[in-house]
């Protein structure tokens, strides 16, 4: 067990048995068994920046049910969604402010010499590494494309 990140979710696991916290125990047990399951399906054990897409790839998901359940005037499922986010936003790296966000990006623009969207996908390989678990990367890639095109 090479992950900081992953030891702190089973020990996260044994504090919510002993604090009887089933919503957080639930949403951990879904953690761990995502990293399993990567583990398995990938014959490597994930490092630390792995771990922090792998996160990443799940509040997405949540992010996603959330926008379904809203439209389908599911508030109950909202909330549930809504609680796991929080919880599996504690293993994530401290997430960029706008302005922050927005200086990567210019860095990254110049950096690459990009001066339209046919120069998007280089801009991005140099973004996705820095600011995955950070930032949604789909506002990301929304606000090259606009910087770009412009």
């Amino acid at each position: 067990m090479s992950s900081a990140t992953r030891q702190r979710v089973l020990d996260d696991i044994k504090l919510a048995m002993k604090a009887g916290d089933k919503p957080r125990l639930a949403t951990l047990r879904l953690v761990s068994a995502a990293i399993k399951q990567r583990e398995v399906d990938e014959r490597v054990e994930l490092d630390e920046p792995a771990m922090v897409a792998m996160l990443d790839k799940l509040m997405k998901q949540r992010r996603e049910s959330v926008t379904q359940y809203t439209a389908a005037g599911r508030d109950d499922l909202v909330a549930v969604e809504e609680a796991e986010m929080a919880i599996i936003s504690d293993y994530l790296p401290a997430g960029l402010s706008e302005a922050e966000i927005d200086k990567a990006i210019d860095d990254a623009v110049s950096s690459s010499g990009a001066s339209s969207v046919k120069d998007m996908g280089g801009v991005m390989a140099i973004l996705k590494p820095a600011l995955t678990g950070r930032a949604d990367l789909g506002d990301v890639s929304r606000r090259v494309k606009a910087r770009l095109g412009s």
